[in-house]
């Protein structure tokens, strides 16, 4: 590769955080790749990784991540130690710091000087605007007094959507349809200062959006020097009161070819926008009803979360991970399909917060579920990810076959919260 320095026989990747949902889908995949993984964090949050991640990685870089120049300095001199042959982040937050890294070491890797547009929704939406690619009109304020002046004067319009400008999984948005809601939207969205577990300073600017109707879906884009490879479009459904948690996605997402073909371009002019060139992106986009036009809501420079890489790789037989895993070691990935099958995965949410008492979930051919949380434990209210008690997949040959089975499932599905 013209823009890597990588050198013979090195054969590792960075993973810049590897605790999250993709984490265990990178493990799989640099097994089958052949590579090793080895990981940067904190210590105090290393003592944290469950057994499996512990035992996955060959080696780890303990570092700040909250302190960019002490995180590059660290790393860099740890990759050149151990021969790294590319760098990985599971987490939006974390991804101008890959893209940094990289660069430093001469590896492929993003657009530095674009990264932060793939972390902050107000610099993407003005990455967005440069690029042209087709997304909701949105305005940045600093606290709610501006919110109600912008909300009155710039025609964005009801509903309107308000979301912090630096959160992932839903944390902090919300939807609300007339001023009286304002107040306590942006206060959701300024709720945050930091990320944990590493107390990453966030911007506590908030964005606000015209809101687009339609259905929602997402597309992978893995890109390798700077050519994009379009991974398929997953169907996305979503809670419909203030907040907007995602309850579950299914692969194939069931579109006329030319409107996949359609999603699968906006989200890869979505990427390319917010400087990914090696490495792969998760893009949401909306289908207003009637146009069959995608609109982009939101990119990451990471691997999806809500375990639709299993559910990708279980429909098509295309496993994102490798081919993020690729293109980050500057080799071409793998993007062929080789299965015609369809999944589906399901959320379980309680109905508000309280203690867990206990979840009941039907074992049917086909499916296989997953809880997080025990009995005892506390369940937030179910106003983001972080409400979920579980999931639970479905396997069939067709999509109407999966929903169908999926829909079984969670009919006969109980969470019981006290």
């Amino acid at each position: 590769m013209k823009n890597s320095s990588r050198e013979p026989g090195a054969s590792g990747v960075m993973v810049i955080e590897p605790m999250g949902n993709a984490g265990r889908f990178l493990v799989e995949a640099a097994g089958r790749l052949g590579l090793s993984l080895y990981a940067a964090t904190h210590r105090s949050v290393h003592e944290g990784y469950e057994p499996w991640l512990r035992e996955s990685l060959a080696g780890v870089c303990f570092t700040d991540l909250a302190d960019t120049g002490r995180a590059l300095t660290d790393m860099e001199a740890y990759c050149r130690a151990h021969r790294i042959a590319g760098v990985a982040a599971c987490w939006e937050l974390l991804t101008p710091l890959a893209a940094l890294l990289a660069g430093r070491l001469g590896l492929p890797g993003n657009d530095p000087l674009l990264a932060v547009a793939a972390r902050n929704k107000i610099a993407m939406a003005e990455a967005f605007r440069s690029a042209g690619v087709p997304a909701p009109r949105g305005v940045a304020v600093a606290d709610a007094r501006e919110a109600h002046r912008v909300a009155a004067s710039a025609g964005l319009g009801w509903p309107l959507v308000v979301k912090p400008a630096e959160q992932g999984g839903s944390w902090g948005v919300s939807v609300v349809h007339g001023p009286d809601r304002l107040d306590a939207a942006v206060a959701a969205a300024q709720r945050y200062g930091t990320a944990l577990p590493h107390g990453l300073p966030l911007d506590t600017r908030v964005l606000l959006q015209s809101y687009v109707a339609g259905e929602e879906y997402s597309a992978e884009t893995v890109v390798c020097d700077g050519v994009p490879y379009a991974l398929p479009v997953v169907h996305k459904d979503t809670t419909a009161g203030r907040y907007r948690v995602e309850t579950g996605h299914t692969c194939p997402a069931g579109l006329p070819p030319e409107t996949a073909l359609a999603v699968r371009h906006t989200a890869a002019r979505a990427a390319l926008a917010v400087g990914v060139r090696n490495g792969i992106a998760h893009t949401e986009v909306k289908i207003p009803p009637g146009t069959g036009t995608p609109v982009v809501i939101e990119t990451g420079a990471r691997l999806p979360g809500d375990n639709i890489c299993e559910i990708v790789e279980a429909a098509t037989g295309i496993s994102e991970a490798a081919a993020h895993l690729r293109a980050v070691t500057g080799r071409l990935p793998d993007t062929t399909p080789t299965r015609d099958a369809a999944a589906v995965i399901r959320f379980l949410l309680p109905e508000r917060a309280g203690v867990l008492e206990r979840v009941t979930v039907p074992d049917l051919d086909g499916t296989h579920s997953e809880t997080y949380i025990r009995p005892g434990e506390r369940v937030p209210e179910p106003a983001d990810s972080s409400g979920r008690v579980g999931h639970v997949v479905a396997r069939a040959h067709t999509t109407e076959g999966a929903r169908h089975l999926a829909d079984r499932v969670m009919a006969g599905a109980r969470v019981k919260v006290t």
